[in-house]
């Protein structure tokens, strides 16, 4: 091949594929329509005088040097202009990439209304005594010196039996030093933390007030809002309505054993904990503390 050929047919193929980038981007076109287009255009080269006898020959090179995606119809050949731009293709990168996100956090939506549809936990009503009584709860709390507190346990018993049966059955045992530090601490959190306010957002509240709202009475809500310490926005769980009411005429709701609670009032308040045990004979509930303050 003449060096001069080389040249020309090196112009025709740089003008022909800037042509489809400039005018086409990476689109299937029809590469007769393209090359009409090039050919028109003022300081064009013609075919004839380069390498290729027939715009055929032109396409299926540009397939085979990975130039462009090339295909035959019955209509003719058709071209599509690979953009080998190193900034194109981290952009081509970033959008197949945020395309797979989307699909997956679509994927994870409908994981989770699937998941909401066969949720069949249901909040259970606590039946409450007359209300002279108060509600007693047993805290299982982690400490740091569970281990020292072992075995303060175990000396107080050893001493007891080295000491004999002098001791009735009924007996309370004394206090250990570690026991008496941590009552005291227990005490310090009640006497912080203890309000005559309780209301927190996302709790499930039941309505007692009954000439307020009597239509409402006995339902149960969802808090929406706490606008003020003692006023706060309902919604309730089976219309949907929504309720401003005052903490006077709601109480709390006690879920199923094993479900998550929050304490809203007393040493423990704010802190997120699990329902272990229920005895409503002495109207008292075990939780245990998972996280808070």
């Amino acid at each position: 091949m003449q060096t001069s050929t080389l040249i020309i047919s090196t112009k025709f193929e740089s003008g022909n594929l800037e042509l489809l980038k400039r005018q086409f981007g990476t689109k299937r076109v029809y590469e007769n329509r393209a090359y009409q287009d090039c050919i028109s255009e003022r300081n064009h080269l013609h075919m004839n005088s380069t390498q290729w006898e027939t715009l055929t020959d032109f396409v299926k090179c540009l397939g085979r040097e990975g130039k462009c995606v090339v295909d035959e119809t019955e209509k003719g050949w058709h071209a599509q202009y690979i953009d080998h731009d190193p900034e194109t293709i981290a952009i081509q990168e970033g959008l197949v990439c945020k395309e797979k996100m989307m699909a997956f956090i679509e994927k994870q939506i409908e994981k989770g209304k699937e998941c909401s549809k066969n949720d069949t936990h249901v909040f259970t009503e606590f039946v409450r005594p007359p209300e002279e009584q108060k509600v007693v709860v047993n805290l299982k709390v982690e400490t740091k010196s569970d281990g020292a507190m072992k075995n303060e346990t175990l000396v107080a018993i050893n001493n007891k039996d080295s000491k004999g049966s002098g001791r009735r059955k009924g007996e309370k045992r004394k206090l250990s030093a570690l026991d008496e530090i941590i009552k005291d601490e227990e005490n310090k959190r009640e006497r912080i933390n203890r309000r005559d306010y309780w209301l927190v957002n996302g709790i499930v509240v039941k309505v007692i007030g009954k000439s307020l709202v009597d239509k409402y009475y006995r339902n149960k809500g969802v808090v929406t809002g706490v606008p003020d310490k003692y006023l706060t926005t309902v919604a309730m769980l089976d219309s949907g309505h929504k309720l401003k009411l005052d903490q006077e005429h709601l109480e709390t709701v006690i879920p199923a054993i094993g479900r998550p609670v929050c304490v809203v009032n007393g040493a423990y308040r704010g802190c997120s904990a699990i329902l272990r045990e229920l005895d409503q004979k002495k109207f008292c509930v075990t939780i245990e503390i998972s996280s808070g303050p």
